[in-house]
């Protein structure tokens, strides 16, 4: 009861604070402008000043549908804004001589490999955290193949493609971050999330924040995601981002993240315990890796660096110094950002997908706090959206669509189903159902609309019904032909610094009974020469070449096989009048061959 109490007076005296604090007068009816303009469902802000939270506040709804309000204990996925836990675990664990940030992280994960020796024998632990690599995004890979594996999320890694060369050009990657928790993981002999618990959300008593989605599921008070489409707040599934958790995992409240914050603006200490040393504060929120450079535009004359530390993006606002980090996962938009020269930390979390909401609010609470001149966000940015909304539609009246019209697939649909696999992205089949082409991404149905030739673009199907608004815009697989004229794959362009990445075709194999088999045993006869088709294990045809090793067929259609494990080679057996099985065709690279069945 005491501890109930204890909460409840703090909670009191940060809500008088702010309506004491003559430097917020006013802020409410910005933040609520802010709500209208960017038609958000909800968010919740608060901020920190030393090592007191002068304001914390719910604007707006955590259930839209069912007006159930906001408030600064309302859990939301903050989504990248993880990756500074991530990588302080790593600052603990260097201060403890666990680990040296010019390690390679090989060394902790001796399964782990990159695209080349270059970068094998290159890549420091510094590296995964300032995006140094070279190697692109590749989001694909997680996203549209989730894994609660974190270990063979590494795997895939090996096959990431760079785009340039090491330490070179900065550029954001999940996975490198993936990675960090791994290498804590086997420092430690913990997983990342037990890290996370005993290094910070323990000792900072932050009781509310969890880091997987069953736990968010199931809490109380906890924000469902939306995202506007049509002008319309519309609901969004939970997303699990599953074994790629140290990138962006973490769900929490304001009031939860302001004891974050008041650790780093405290130098890393909490009750006079030291959780993360200084030095390393100083190392994550300074400058690392030039994420851009040039002199301030006209637009922004006061943002005048861009650069990355440790988890954390720095910059400056109107002359101060900024460490901030956003986060995106679907149906939610957060950011954090500390002032470290001002002793000032802000938290803005919202319900709302790949929102500009968290980004207003901070600059407007910037603007009273410290005492700035008022730029007046909201307006701004009601400005910015309709003179970007002008602009696309001169855009879209003078661009010519890319679709070329009255051209058709090369083949029949059936003949491009099949599973389609990638080693650094993953697997994924596609079907027919009713004349139509399917496939299922992240337990997510799409349809598979043609655009032109063998180019065909993904469209979501939602409640069972094909969302038709999304034709022409989203994402498109063009297949190719092998040298037997099968579907060999396809191409996508899911990650914009590379070329496509290719998908190799695998025929689906059906399940057929060993008495359907039986009729194509026995020998067969070319050139004088006889090769069998026989059955092992009573289930499985085999074919057998003198010379060659015994090749295991695949079953794909009535009286066609493919050769396992070999692209472009198919068999297929031909019946006489009676029905009897007289012969078979061989489909190789190099030509077909027809062999006679032996009486």
């Amino acid at each position: 009861m005491k501890r109930f109490l204890l909460l409840l007076i703090t909670l009191c005296f940060a809500s008088s604070f702010a309506q004491t604090d003559k430097r917020l007068k006013g802020l409410e009816d910005e933040l609520n402008k802010i709500l209208e303009i960017t038609k958000t469902a909800g968010f919740a802000v608060a901020v920190v000043e030393g090592d007191k939270v002068i304001y914390n506040k719910g604007f707006g709804y955590r259930d839209y549908e069912n007006k159930i309000p906001v408030d600064a204990n309302t859990l939301f996925a903050i989504g990248s804004s993880t990756k500074a836990f991530t990588s302080a675990i790593l600052g603990k664990l260097r201060a403890d001589d666990k680990l040296s940030f010019d390690d390679s992280p090989r060394k902790y994960i001796p399964e782990l490999e990159f695209y080349n020796d270059n970068l094998n024998n290159n890549i420091i632990i510094k590296d995964l955290m300032r995006h140094s690599t070279g190697i692109p995004r590749h989001d694909g890979a997680w996203y549209f193949f989730p894994s609660h594996n974190k270990d063979s999320l590494v795997q895939r890694i090996k096959y990431h493609e760079p785009f340039t060369g090491l330490r070179q050009r900065w550029y954001y990657n999940n996975f490198m971050f993936l990675t960090q928790g791994v290498i804590a993981e086997k420092i430690t002999g913990k997983s990342w999330e037990d890290n996370l618990d005993e290094m910070f959300f323990k000792p900072l008593n932050m009781n509310r924040t969890n880091s997987d989605i069953k736990a968010m599921k199931s809490a109380s008070n906890a924000s469902i995601g939306y995202e506007l489409k049509d002008d319309k707040i519309s609901k969004m599934d939970y997303y699990d981002i599953a074994g790629m958790s140290p990138a962006g995992s973490i769900n929490s409240s304001v009031n939860d993240m302001t004891k974050w914050m008041t650790l780093w603006l405290n130098k890393g200490k909490h009750n006079e315990e030291e959780l993360l040393p200084e030095s390393y504060i100083q190392e994550a929120t300074g400058s690392q890796m030039v994420v851009s450079s040039g002199i301030p535009s006209k637009e922004l004359p006061d943002m005048h660096f861009a650069n990355y530390g440790y988890g954390w993006f720095t910059h400056s606002y109107k002359g101060h110094y900024v460490a901030e980090h956003g986060g995106n996962i679907d149906g939610f938009s957060t950011n954090v950002a500390l002032y470290p020269t001002d002793s000032l930390g802000i938290v803005v979390l919202a319900n709302q997908n790949g929102s500009a909401t968290p980004n207003l609010v901070r600059n407007t609470v910037a603007d009273y706090v410290l005492k700035l001149k008022k730029t007046g966000w909201a307006s701004k940015h009601k400005k910015d959206l309709e003179e970007a909304e002008k602009a696309q539609e001169e855009v879209e009246e003078s661009s010519e669509s890319a679709q070329i019209p009255n051209t058709k697939p090369s083949h029949s649909n059936v003949d491009y189903t099949g599973v389609y696999s990638n080693k650094g992205y993953g697997a994924v089949t596609i079907t027919t159902k009713n004349d139509s082409l399917f496939t299922i991404l992240n337990k997510k149905l799409n349809y598979l609309h043609h655009f032109h030739y063998d180019t065909f673009e993904l469209i979501s199907v939602v409640k069972g019904k094909v969302d038709t608004t999304d034709y022409g815009q989203s994402l498109k697989a063009t297949f190719s032909t092998g040298d037997s004229g099968d579907i060999d794959g396809f191409k996508v362009a899911i990650e914009p610094t590379i070329d496509p990445i290719f998908f190799k075709r695998s025929p689906i194999a059906l399940d057929v009974d060993s008495s359907d088999l039986e009729p194509y045993t026995g020998d067969y006869e070319i050139s004088g020469a006889t090769i069998k088709f026989y059955l092992k294990g009573g289930k499985t045809l085999f074919l057998f070449v003198p010379g060659q090793p015994e090749y295991e067929l695949l079953p794909t259609d009535k009286h066609k096989f493919t050769l396992k494990g070999i692209d472009g080679f198919k068999v297929e057996f031909i019946e006489n009048d009676k029905g009897t099985i007289k012969e078979a065709k061989l489909f190789q690279p190099n030509g077909t061959f027809t062999v006679k069945r032996k009486e």
